[in-house]
């Protein structure tokens, strides 16, 4: 148990930690143009004015002017400027920050992602380096950037932010909420102040409605909240200060043994949602514990797993009573909401142990407790007789020993001692019987020795009649103190009991972990595994894994462990398939011997653990349920770290044969170059010759297909190297279509053109000659895999956030692997080998899409064919669509 008096070792180290780096301040706002920026800038004027070293490592004022007023005092670091696709783009200079070492940078848009070329991808790492170099930070961020609020944020704006910053940089960061009401906000969007009138409009039917706005700011407001009472916390615990500190709800849930855990943190889960608060399950491990049938250690691993499942931390707690460790649970924590069952017990139970609810209610002012009765069923709860705690008859005819040994010894030592200090001999004697054996015979032996001073030492000798009154009060102070020294005695030995088992059992999960580090390959993961676990719970373990569909094993332990039965196979496909427990002892394929967890990562099922019991039944008892929940996770974390580790080598290898392709590519692409010329004027030369010739003709259109597939090769080339420069510019779709159609006269000769590109139609930014070489490569597809003479139709359209550019055709349509798999290179549809295709048009034309930004799709048509779908976004204000060479606006 921890002090409550005494500061906590980790909240101290979390604060030595902070004072050795950089203090973070986050500007955070809803939405951009609350006024992040000017309000960094303002406090960053101050700290100027009072002496401070301030200087602005990066900040985007986004035309305003009066932003820009607000930089003129100060010292404002030049950007590096790092060329990406054909274009200079400037990102803060973080090396030139750390030379200049300031005592204060200002860095505006926190979430940022820097351009290819930089140190690190993410701002947000940039500022980690300036803290940990102990400059002190300023930055804005907008709260549809937190990553865990990512996918709340995208469920109600519909728009998913691909800039995000983890969690964890707020531990440490003080927030600062720049607040303003929506209404405001709107008023400011309608005046041009944040966006430009053609992007205000669309964004006040967007992004910027008052509903979207309103959510955003409550998120801004919880989220800051929370980070100020873990700050309060931390500081409390690292000064031992007493207290609840109640500014937000903290909910802890006591679970118990009794029928109808689950409801208790059921109720615990909704008082958490609705109070919108971080919440704990807890189980008070006492001596009685031990006493616990298998059913009611069910219940509590069982409550303690559905706890854990709904986003609680689940915690065993070792204490004495009940009350001590709920007590010194709620002082850990600060708890100011406290969710406890409460049965129907006998008048004899409540006097001898008293009310745990109204002793945490009289001892926590402030903590409100909302008591779930809990149904008490006689059947489901038998009486139990607490057998170790009376004691067994082998320890009752030792505790008669000992005090007849203490007798024997006590008549030798009178002459020497007298018959005043003989009494003092029992007392050691009824502390070793008490603490080796329980309180049972320890209170016996406290009456024998009562009885035993009054009959052999107190005259008259051999009755228990005594003659001296004097010695009345001897003979009961005897008995009291042998009595309470029994009690302590005892206590020591169960609190030492627990102690002992929790220390053994972190002890061995610990040295399980350092194990699996030390591991570097999967068989000898795996034996780890199967060994620690065998050894720890006395079990039959075996590890399977799946290979090429087949569930092989990888270790066992012992390894005379036999081969699976069918029923245990399709128990452990179970696990691997479902991701959860199957076999003996769970609710599927309960007649295997077996009983199957799955190693569930970020990854999926990397593993199955199967464990049994060597006397058969089932495997694991309730209170070690905890105990295999930690190993297996730690089991579950090393599997993701091999698997992670397989796909680093793997990508690896990836880059070094896309190098030498790239490589080989290149040098064919440009030695065809020159005798395709060659070619390409000798059939010029025989045409003007022989005008008319078909020869001619089909010599000129062969060797136009030939310089496609040259074409084609360089620019994969030019994709794979990074080489692509794009330079985005606002087109028209129709001209960009008939120009494609244009060049493509002779490929598409025989095929009706349908084109459906309104004219009305916005512009869309894209490079003009990537656009075309897309447009090229799908209006060929279309005519090499289409039917023959088939209509290929060309579908322009407006979508609420995007313009649509569709190019169907009448074939087959796609095989039935997924529609991503036809952009892959060389990677030919039906089709191809009879009228030519070299399977890298579609990879061609998915590299240039993405190198503009634009989305690039495949299906199957309704009705028949496959279409190719380009969708040009239009920018919403809370996430700007960012073309390459020109920025972002987050602020």
């Amino acid at each position: 148990m921890a002090d409550p008096e005494r500061p906590d070792p980790d909240a101290l180290l979390r604060l030595a930690r902070r004072e050795q780096r950089g203090r973070l301040k986050i500007f955070l706002g809803a939405a951009p143009g609350v006024g992040k920026t000017y309000e960094m800038l303002l406090e960053g004027a101050a700290r100027l004015r009072s002496g401070v070293d301030v200087v602005v490592a990066v900040v985007e004022t986004h035309g305003r002017a009066e932003t820009e007023a607000l930089l003129a005092p100060f010292e404002v670091i030049a950007r590096r400027t790092i060329a990406y696709q054909g274009h200079a783009l400037a990102e803060m200079d973080l090396d030139a920050v750390l030379a200049r070492r300031p005592a204060l940078a200002l860095v505006d848009e926190y979430a940022h992602t820097n351009v290819e070329g930089s140190r690190h991808p993410k701002r947000w790492q940039d500022v980690e380096e300036l803290l940990d170099a102990g400059i002190d930070v300023f930055a804005t961020l907008n709260i549809q950037h937190v990553e865990s609020l990512n996918d709340v944020v995208a469920s109600f704006t519909r728009v998913r932010v691909r800039e995000t910053v983890p969690d964890r940089v707020f531990d440490d960061a003080e927030i600062e909420i720049v607040d303003l009401p929506p209404d405001e906000l709107i008023e400011r969007l309608k005046d041009g102040k944040v966006y430009v009138p053609a992007e205000a409009s669309r964004a006040l039917g967007h992004f910027f409605s008052k509903a979207n706005l309103s959510a955003l700011r409550e998120l801004a407001l919880r989220r800051a909240a929370q980070n100020v009472d873990r700050a309060m916390l931390d500081h409390l615990d690292a000064q031992a200060l007493p207290g609840k500190f109640a500014a937000g709800e903290r909910v802890l849930v006591a679970v118990n043994e009794l029928p109808g855990g689950d409801a208790i943190v059921r109720a615990g889960k909704r008082l958490a949602d609705a109070l919108r608060a971080p919440w704990q399950a807890v189980h008070i491990e006492t001596p009685r514990s031990s006493h616990f049938a298998d059913a009611d250690k069910r219940r509590v691993a069982e409550a303690l797993a559905l706890a854990a499942s709904l986003g609680a931390t689940a915690v065993t707690v070792p204490a004495e009573t009940v009350a001590e460790g709920l007590r010194a649970q709620i002082d850990g924590m600060r708890a100011t909401q406290l969710v406890i069952g409460k049965s129907t017990r006998s008048w004899w139970f409540t006097l001898r142990h008293g009310s745990v609810v109204e002793r945490m209610l009289r001892e926590h002012a402030g903590l409100a407790a909302h008591v779930i009765p809990v149904a008490t069923d006689p059947v489901a709860r038998p009486s139990r007789v607490r057998t170790a705690d009376i004691g067994r008859g082998r320890d009752y005819l030792i505790a008669a020993l000992t005090v007849a040994a203490t007798v024997l010894f006590g008549r030798l030592a009178v002459p020497m001692i007298g018959v005043e200090g003989v009494d003092l001999l029992f007392l050691p004697t009824i502390v070793m019987v008490a603490a080796r054996t329980s309180l049972g015979p320890g209170i016996f032996a406290a009456f024998a020795a009562g009885l035993a001073y009054n009959f052999f030492f107190l005259p008259p000798l051999y009755t228990f009649t005594i003659a001296n009154p004097q010695s009345v009060l001897t003979q009961f102070v005897l008995i009291g103190v042998a009595l309470f020294t029994a009690n302590l005695s005892w206590r020591l030995r169960r609190r030492a009991t627990l102690g002992t088992r929790s220390a053994q059992e972190n002890a061995a999960i610990a040295a399980f972990g350092q194990s699996l580090a030390r591991a570097s390959d999967w068989q000898t993961t795996s034996t780890v595994i199967a060994d620690e676990i065998a050894q720890l719970l006395g079990l039959a373990v075996v590890v399977l894994a799946r290979v090429e569909g087949e569930i092989v094993r990888r270790a066992a332990s012992p390894e005379s462990v036999g081969a699976l039965t069918p029923l245990d196979r399709a128990a452990a496909a179970w696990a691997f398939d479902r991701g959860e427990p199957a076999g003996i002892g769970t609710s599927t394929l309960v007649a295997s011997d077996w009983q199957f967890h799955p190693l569930k990562t970020s990854l999926g099922v990397l593993a199955v653990v199967g464990i049994a019991s060597p006397e058969g039944g089932a495997p694991l008892t309730a209170d070690r349920a905890v105990l295999l929940a930690t190993l297996l996770g730690q089991a579950a974390l090393a599997h993701e770290r091999l698997k992670l580790e397989d796909q680093v080598r793997e990508v690896t290898v990836l880059k070094e044969r896309d190098r030498l392709r790239a490589a080989l590519l290149s040098s064919i692409g440009h030695d065809l170059r020159t005798p395709l010329t060659s070619v390409t004027a000798a059939v010029d030369a025989i045409g003007a010759a022989h005008p008319g010739a078909p020869e001619v003709a089909t010599a000129r259109t062969e060797v136009a297909r030939l310089r496609r597939v040259l074409d084609n090769l360089l620019d994969m080339v030019r994709i794979d190297t990074g080489a692509l420069e794009v330079h985005p510019e606002p087109l028209d779709l129709t001209d960009a279509v008939a120009a494609a159609v244009h060049d493509l006269k002779s490929v598409l000769d025989g095929h009706p053109i349908d084109l459906q590109v309104p004219p009305d139609l916005p512009l869309v930014r894209a490079d003009p000659g990537l656009l075309h070489h897309v447009l090229i490569n799908l209006l060929a597809n279309a005519a090499v895999h289409g039917a023959e003479q088939g209509r290929i139709s060309v579908i322009g359209r407006r979508t609420p956030d995007a313009i649509m550019l569709i190019v169907r055709d009448e074939g087959t349509g796609l095989p039935q692997s997924p529609p991503d798999a036809i952009f892959q290179t060389f990677v030919r549809g039906t089709g191809s080998d009879r009228k030519g295709g070299s399977g890298l048009g579609l990879a061609i034309a998915k590299g240039f899409a993405d190198a503009m930004q634009v989305g690039i799709e495949a299906r199957n048509a309704q009705g028949g064919g496959a279409e190719f779908g380009l969708r040009f976004e239009v920018a919403a204000p809370g996430e700007p669509a960012e073309v390459p060479g020109e920025r972002s606006s987050g602020a």
